[in-house]
């Protein structure tokens, strides 16, 4: 039945059903261990013959119905959540890639997952091709190597704002047998469902819209069950793992393969685990998520026609503003919506960008994005700012760029506090 609920529907009821006489909310499960009547059903949960709760590094009920919640969200078989995105977007990778192996990303990406893929994974062996994604797909597949074990992109790109072509990026990795995995961060499962346009895995950061309050750090990762893990080229999930007694994952969980090896040996052994108490504020949060979204999409799309008229501005992007080059592509995969997020630069560079900023009375200049209040920020200076000037602009973000994250606050509110800022740059 849940799977029939409108998305409205499942972020207030999935994930966590009470019986009778059970607390309604769901609670906090406090505890790092649990009790066991039994020493083989123990045995068996080590094993992975028997389902329930090991140790609060690899699963809680408070984290599961969490899990279950935004699976369901995404329509997928199965979720891990974990401590930040960032650690879901490591766990992820590692799950199927090691030293030697290579990874093909999209150019136009966050800051700190450009960096973890093109510093840290380096330092671990793993080679990453950052791409153009609007590049054509005949010349992406050029970049697609004997040991590239998956395509990765951002539904909604960070900061430029692009939209991934889901139809190019899909065909490339069906043709080539990798998974495509989809950081669908600002996006959200209520403006996109990334499994329905031919992603396999898809991540989020769900200390941004899903928590939706700046109160909780964590991620996600979500199985769409979609990709076929015994194509000979992914060895790790078909082969014993000597750690369980020569397990098979595909053999032993199926379509449930990646999200449980996830589980079972990256979260069992790096332990990068979403705290109980982040999971009620984060599952609290994203109850509300749907009326969120609609506010912010409005909000974004109202606020970036203002910015587009006014004289102290130079340029906008908003991928929902007919003059975005994704515009055709936000309308397709973004129905919607076209999320919180937008970017506009200030006439006179890079000084006059920063007297804007430092004029703001309403919004706030925050290192974040995706909650109720609107936030402004420089990447060049902040969250790119460990990438070189060339980086910067192949990842969409130039020297005068300020990123805006519009809040849920009155429109007619915003648009005076951005006006009377822009006048005094």
């Amino acid at each position: 039945m849940k799977n029939q609920w409108k998305i409205s529907t499942k972020v207030v009821r999935g994930g966590y059903s009470p019986k009778s006489s059970e607390p309604l909310v769901l609670p906090i499960y406090q505890s790092t261990t649990y009790k066991y009547d039994d020493a083989d059903f123990v045995a068996g949960l080590f094993d992975l013959k028997a389902e329930g709760h090991m140790y609060t590094r690899i699963s809680n009920p408070t984290v599961s119905a969490l899990e279950e919640k935004i699976s369901l969200l995404e329509g997928g078989v199965g979720a891990v959540a974990t401590a930040s995105g960032q650690a879901a977007i490591m766990l992820a990778l590692l799950n199927i890639c090691q030293a030697g192996q290579h990874i093909v990303a999209a150019s136009t990406l966050y800051g700190g997952t450009h960096n973890l893929l093109a510093v840290t994974f380096k330092k671990l062996g793993i080679e990453v091709t950052f791409v153009d994604p609007e590049l054509p797909a005949e010349e992406l597949k050029k970049y697609i190597r004997p040991n590239t074990r998956a395509l990765y992109a951002e539904t909604i790109g960070n900061p430029s704002l692009n939209i991934i072509d889901f139809e190019k990026f899909s065909y490339i990795a069906r043709e080539n047998g990798i998974p495509l995995i989809i950081d669908n961060t600002f996006a959200t499962p209520y403006l996109c469902r990334p499994f329905e346009h031919g992603a396999n895995i898809v991540i989020h950061s769900t200390t941004k819209h899903i928590d939706g309050h700046a109160t909780s750090v964590g991620g996600i990762i979500v199985d769409g069950g979609n990709f076929d893990w015994n194509n000979g080229k992914f060895p790790e999930l078909t082969e014993p793992d000597p750690s369980y007694h020569g397990l098979k994952y595909y053999e032993a969980f199926g379509e449930k393969a990646y999200i449980t090896k996830v589980r079972v040996t990256l979260l069992r052994d790096m332990g990068p685990s979403l705290s109980p108490f982040n999971a009620f504020l984060t599952n609290l949060g994203l109850e509300t998520l749907a009326i969120r979204m609609k506010q912010h999409s409005e909000n974004a799309l109202q606020l970036a026609k203002f910015l587009e008229g006014h004289e102290k501005v130079a340029w906008v992007k908003y991928p929902g503003l007919p003059s975005h080059p994704s515009y055709s592509l936000s309308q397709k995969y973004l129905p919607l919506g076209a999320g919180g997020i937008l970017a506009f630069g200030v006439k006179g560079g890079v000084e006059k960008g920063k007297n804007f900023i430092n004029n703001v009375k309403l919004a706030s200049l925050v290192v974040h994005v995706g909650d109720i209040r609107t936030y402004v920020l420089h990447p060049a200076s902040t969250t790119h700012r460990q990438l070189s000037e060339e980086e910067q602009i192949a990842s969409g973000v130039s020297p005068d760029l300020i990123r805006v994250s519009v809040g849920i606050e009155d429109i007619e509110d915003i648009i005076a506090d951005f006006d009377q800022a822009l006048k005094k740059a």
